[in-house]
């Protein structure tokens, strides 16, 4: 087990923020989370290259997150170091129409930025939580628009702390999807492209997707956002609606009666609670439809 004791030489060596037994719902928009063995957060890339060295001579597991938007992480918590790359490595600098931004620049930050430079192309990312390292690899989009569509180039750091950058073709980009999934890589820097454009026109298009967001999301409730990816030519709202699983319920897991993708947080759901409430809706929805859904969310940890 990991404790200050036996983490002696990191604590020495570590620039940035690190705690024990940190209650992972804490740092999850669900608030849903058992404690992280070891919750760190490092002040600028050399930290996370600091971390990431030690716990691969040691063979420590490692978890990376971002915001904490997109994931589900277990009661029993997580095992190892979780890495928040947060506001340690949120810088954001604006070239002509080129933007180059920190892996853990909050996305509301980056459309501000934007905006306030006249630079058009970003107006969907509006209202969506998280940061800019998750959405890269997550490719996250809405209203048919994606970050893949912005991107230039992505600095990478692997689990050995070595670095390695990305051009856009390189990504393997798809519907929620990038080469950054399963490899070990943390984006830690992305540039993006953007386009000039009048900043009140800007400004009106992301307070439009802004109030759709909120008129159509159960934003009163802590939540994940989509739950499921979206099936190929049609919606998974729209199959668990049609599924009768609208305000269905486990514990203080419910799906949401405002938006049926959306799993919400009533006041003390626990993980199992969400995963027995997943399991349901995915049964129903195949005895209904024959459709099989896919998780968007991350679940991490252990029970």
């Amino acid at each position: 087990m990991l404790d200050p004791a036996s983490c002696g030489e990191l604590r020495d060596l570590f620039e940035g923020s690190l705690i024990f037994r940190e209650p992972m719902s804490l740092h999850t928009s669900w608030r849903i989370g058992g404690p992280a063995e070891v919750f760190a957060e490092p002040r600028g890339v050399e930290g996370l290259k600091v971390i990431l060295k030690y716990a691969c001579r040691l063979g420590i597991p490692v978890t990376v997150i971002g915001a904490g938007t997109n994931i589900l992480v277990k009661d029993g918590g997580i095992k190892g170091i979780v890495i928040q790359v947060g506001s340690g490595l949120s810088d954001i600098k604006i070239d002509g129409q080129l933007i180059t931004a920190g892996g853990g620049l909050r996305l509301s930050r980056l459309v501000s930025a934007v905006r306030d430079a006249g630079i058009g192309g970003f107006e969907f990312i509006a209202g969506i939580p998280g940061t800019v390292g998750g959405a890269v690899v997550m490719n996250a989009g809405a209203y048919g628009s994606s970050v893949s569509d912005l991107v230039s180039r992505v600095t990478c750091i692997d689990f050995t702390g070595e670095e390695l950058h990305l051009e856009n073709g390189q990504m393997e980009w798809g519907y929620r999807k990038s080469a950054l999934q399963g490899k070990n890589l943390i984006a830690v820097e992305a540039v993006f492209v953007g386009s000039p454009r009048d900043r009140d026109l800007i400004a009106a298009d992301m307070e439009k997707y802004i109030s759709s967001r909120k008129a159509k999301q159960p934003l009163e409730y802590p939540n994940s956002g989509s739950v499921f990816k979206n099936p190929p030519g049609n919606y998974a709202g729209k199959l668990i609606d049609e599924a009768g699983c609208r305000g269905m319920r486990v514990g203080d897991a419910q799906v949401s009666v405002k938006h049926t993708n959306f799993i919400v947080n009533l006041g003390k759901a626990t993980a199992g609670e969400v995963l027995d409430l997943i399991a349901a809706v995915k049964s129903r929805v195949l005895e209904r439809s024959g459709i099989n859904l896919e998780l968007e969310v991350k679940v991490l940890g252990w029970d």
